[in-house]
């Protein structure tokens, strides 16, 4: 059975840090991860994947520099550190992991900043 646990949400004032976490647990074959967020009457949006063919990381422009998502690989778990922290950033953040045709994804973590 295929099972995503999200932690590490929270309150936090802005300029402050958080670091989510997201274990996968019934995955085989992962060929791709990453993490989106969805804030109050907005859709959906990307902020960070892992590209497993050369290890590269690709940020949206509006966390680049403040968020890093790293992974391991030994655990399945995947992490986002994210730091100076804006108001804007308020949202439920949502892990995924992909494997072959198939993409999983966590129940989601609320994050709030306030200002």
């Amino acid at each position: 059975q295929v099972q995503l646990v999200e932690s590490g949400g929270g309150l936090v004032q802005a300029g402050g840090s958080l670091r989510l976490s997201c274990a996968a647990r019934g995955i085989f074959s992962i060929n791709g991860m990453g993490w989106s967020r969805q804030a109050p009457g907005k859709q959906r949006e990307f902020v960070a994947r892992i590209i497993p063919s050369g290890g590269n990381t690709i940020y949206a422009g509006s966390v680049k520099g403040r968020f890093t998502m790293s992974g391991d690989n030994a655990k399945n778990t995947v992490y986002l550190q994210m730091n100076s922290l804006k108001p804007e950033d308020t949202a439920v953040y949502y892990c995924h992991f992909v494997s072959g045709p198939h993409t999983y994804w966590g129940q989601g973590t609320q994050v709030t900043v306030s200002s």
